[in-house]
């Protein structure tokens, strides 16, 4: 019989919750937090310290490692994912300059990582719904698991082995991957088997050889149904292992074929067979992960409490007694996660003398001397009930509540939001602290709703949430929030906006019926033929989803076509379908762009009904040239989309170069659209096409923001680039009166102002603060109040 696993260490180092952690060898722990940091901690004179602490950009949400000896480090290497939609490969010894490595290809926060048994390949899960698989050599990405339409996070994967990967989804799936030998281009690998579970899944671990489960299992899953299910790799379910009352984060193997497991119910389990044999119940909310060390068997844990704390079944490393007494003090008085207590539930005191528990850990609510309400534990070992922590209620609840999961994430709340009759309702996420505009924003985008709507749901959402805000227990709220402006610094913004929310079936049924029209008219020279119909049907199921995968050759191919041989009448749908095409990877650097142009130059020429395909630029490729517009024949919402797509570039590192290259082109058409230098400007009356507009314009001057600030700043937004920038936002600003549009257009003169000294000589200060004045009055919006007065402190200097 094994002894059970007490208290070894408390390691303290961070400041925010410990996310991951990671334990390599017996004297080396890692540990990532939502501080933004990692801690490497080395075993001392028989006592974990802290030997190293590597910052990061965003939360440190998982860690894997490769074990050593690597050829580029006798200690192993190090992988962190990270919040911010990256994945760093590092040297633990000299992490700072001696080996590193940048893996970019999510979408989303990397929540899940793994390192397959023979050191060959990095494989990652992300909230973008993406699992990518990573060669150990190159670094560079070999192949995307397909996991869907479903768009849910992927929470968990598991390399089971070199030729299996397992991954675990917010869709309730688990999928089991056979990994091809590795080629020279990239793949997509569908699953060839697919468990379903009842509940979210978050956590996978494999039985290591040697160390069979008695039940003939070969994995485990755990999840938001607080079950732990034991798999045979064929997909058959053996066992079911109740105990967890909340939410399971992880699991871990023991060499000895028992299984630890921890969650939101503030416990680390270890499991003998189909049993619970020791609880370990700790002073936080969440143990978000737990970790073996395989040499000796200890268990280290990251709670949401910032701590990391090792248990051991030696002797010889059990903590000192009075660390010992002070955990168990903590535990005692930790809080116990609670919204509400009913009071007619709780039990007097003396009730606990003669009541005997129905089950191994019950738990009841007890009324204690001072009136205040504690939590008791049932165990049938020792058949007596035992202190786990004071119950909170009102304000306290209302920052432990248990949060509400939608698409694989975690929110305060997700509302139902109507609005149309007689169709279901939108889904509003959000989360306290959040910029209400902010998540309006998003929510009109994710469903294609117009812009017109954002005071609308950003005051639905202050409502809403406006007692919690104050402290309250999060019930819905009539108080009406200060009009004041909020504190928050909106300037510098330095990510690039997107506009490729869409509803594409649409499109593509409008697509289809041009294409019966050209073949009824004897055009079947510029017609598609059934496999490029499928070939881009399949093209607006991916755009649906929110990947990052490149789209093959051919397809673009169709698309070009389409866009430069079809009727100008018939290109609507085609646009429709490319600006979403341009925010994906490798589009900019698509090497057939010769025979066309580029992207732009193509979107220009397409929307804006330029029949001169045969200019040309200095390098032999069609070129658009604005002085052949026939503006009075311009189609509006075909230009819109043309700005749409030159938007959606900026979103990739070829496309910023793309748009880099041609600024000038740009800016000078979008000048002309504004009416600035005495022109007529175009489509002042459209709301789509001037947020098209004002949202290309906010991402040049980002653009040339984000490259003064680089390690050698560049300057491919010059200061008469700079000057046109200037003078479009100013020129919306006098003939807009929507607020997003206003909000945007003042964003785009801070960020053009923040560019250097130059910058606020290249409009009148008189012209800038009567820009200010007018959007000012024109919108009572507090992120137009707010920006607007850093706009001022910035034009005086």
């Amino acid at each position: 019989m094994s002894k059970e696993y007490k208290l070894s260490a408390e390691l303290r180092g961070h400041d925010k919750d410990v996310r991951s952690v990671i334990f390599p060898s017996p004297d080396f722990i890692v540990s990532g937090s939502r501080d933004s940091t990692t801690v490497l901690w080395r075993k001392k004179g028989g006592e974990f310290t802290k030997s190293s602490t590597l910052p990061a950009q965003h939360y440190v949400n998982s860690l894997s490692y490769f074990p050593a000896p690597h050829s580029k480090s006798p200690e192993g290497l190090l992988v962190r994912g990270f919040g911010d939609n990256l994945i760093e490969i590092n040297n633990p010894n000299t992490p700072d300059d001696d080996y590193k490595r940048l893996l970019v290809g999510h979408a989303g926060n990397v929540c899940a990582l793994d390192v397959s048994p023979d050191g060959s390949y990095l494989v990652s899960g992300s909230w973008d719904a993406k699992s990518i698989v990573w060669s150990a050599k190159t670094w560079d990405p070999e192949m995307s698991l397909v996991h869907g339409e479903e768009g849910k996070a992927v929470w968990a994967v598991l390399s089971y082995s070199k030729d299996v990967i397992i991954t675990a989804c917010a869709d309730t799936f688990i999928r089991i991957f056979h990994i091809p030998e590795s080629t020279d281009s990239f793949q997509e690998v569908v699953p060839y088997r697919k468990l379903r579970n009842d509940d979210v899944v978050r956590a996978l671990c494999r039985f290591p050889s040697g160390a069979r489960h008695p039940t003939g299992a070969d994995f485990a899953s755990a999840g938001n149904d607080s079950v732990i299910k034991l798999w045979k790799i064929d997909g058959t379910q053996v066992a079911s292992l109740y105990g967890h009352e909340s939410f399971i984060y992880s699991l871990a193997p023991l060499s000895t074929g028992e299984l630890v497991s921890s969650g939101e119910d503030r416990t680390v389990r270890i499991w003998r067979d189909k049993t619970c044999v020791q609880t370990i119940t700790l002073p936080a909310i969440s143990v978000w992960q737990v970790a073996v060390c395989h040499e000796n068997g200890d268990i280290a844990a990251g709670t949401s409490d910032s701590v990391v704390r090792v248990f051991t079944r030696d002797s010889k490393r059990v903590a000192e007694p009075e660390i010992i007494s002070e955990f168990d003090a903590a535990v005692q008085h930790a809080t116990v996660k609670e919204n509400k207590v009913d009071r007619k539930d709780v039990k007097p005191r003396e009730w606990l003398q003669t009541a005997k528990g129905t089950k191994h850990k019950q738990v009841v609510m007890v009324l204690e001397d001072d009136e205040s309400i504690a939590a008791y534990q049932w165990s049938d070992a020792t058949d007596e009930w035992t202190k786990i922590g004071t119950v909170v209620d009102s304000e306290e609840a209302a920052q432990q509540r248990k949060k509400v999961e939608y698409q694989g994430k975690e929110y305060d709340y997700v509302f139902d939001v109507d609005t149309e009759d007689g169709k279901p309702p939108h889904k509003l996420p959000y989360n306290l602290g959040e910029d209400t505009y902010q998540a309006a924003t998003k929510f009109l985008n994710d469903n294609n709703l117009p812009i017109s709507y954002l005071e609308a749901v950003a005051a639905f959402i202050r409502e809403n949430t406006a007692e919690a805000r104050q402290g309250g227990d999060g019930a819905a709220s009539n108080a009406k929030p200060p009009a004041a402006a909020p504190t928050t610094n909106h300037l510098p913004h330095t990510s690039y906006l997107s506009l490729t929310q869409s509803k594409l079936d649409p499109a593509f049924r409008r697509l289809k019926q041009s294409n019966d029209n050209e073949i009824q008219a004897g055009n079947k020279h510029i017609a598609m033929n059934p496999d490029d119909l499928n070939r881009l049907e399949a093209l607006v199921e991916l755009l649906s989803r929110p990947s990052r995968t490149t789209i093959p050759g051919e397809t673009i191919d169709i698309v070009l076509r389409l866009l430069t041989q079809w009727p100008y009448g018939s290109r609507l749908p085609v646009l429709d379908i490319f600006r979403c095409m341009a925010a994906r990877p490798g589009l900019a650097s698509f090497p057939s762009w010769h025979r066309y142009g580029n992207a732009i130059g193509i979107a220009l020429r397409s929307a804006l009904d330029q029949s001169q395909f045969g200019i040309d630029s200095a390098d032999g490729t069609p070129a658009f040239a604005l002085e052949a517009v026939k503006w009075d024949e311009v189609n509006p919402n075909s230009l819109m989309m043309a700005l749409r797509t030159i938007t959606n570039l900026f979103q990739t590192i070829d496309g910023r170069a793309m748009v880099s290259k041609d600024a000038d082109t740009v800016i000078g058409l979008m000048g002309r659209v504004a009416g600035i230098d005495g022109q007529t400007p175009f489509g002042s009356s459209n709301t789509n096409v001037q947020t098209a507009l004002v949202t290309t314009a906010f991402n040049y001057a980002c653009l040339a923001y984000n490259e003064r600030q680089g390690p050698i700043p560049q300057r491919s937004i010059d200061t008469p680039l700079l000057s046109k920038l200037m003078k479009i936002a100013v020129a919306i600003i006098r003939d807009q009166t929507a607020d997003e549009i206003l909000f945007r257009a003042v964003m785009t003169v801070g960020m053009t102002l923040l560019c250097g000294p130059e910058a606020a000589q290249l409009v009148s200060r008189p012209e800038l603060e009567d820009a200010a004045g007018q959007a000012q009055r024109k919108s009572q919006d507090p992120r137009i109040q707010g920006v607007v007065g850093e706009c001022r402190k910035l034009i005086s200097g």
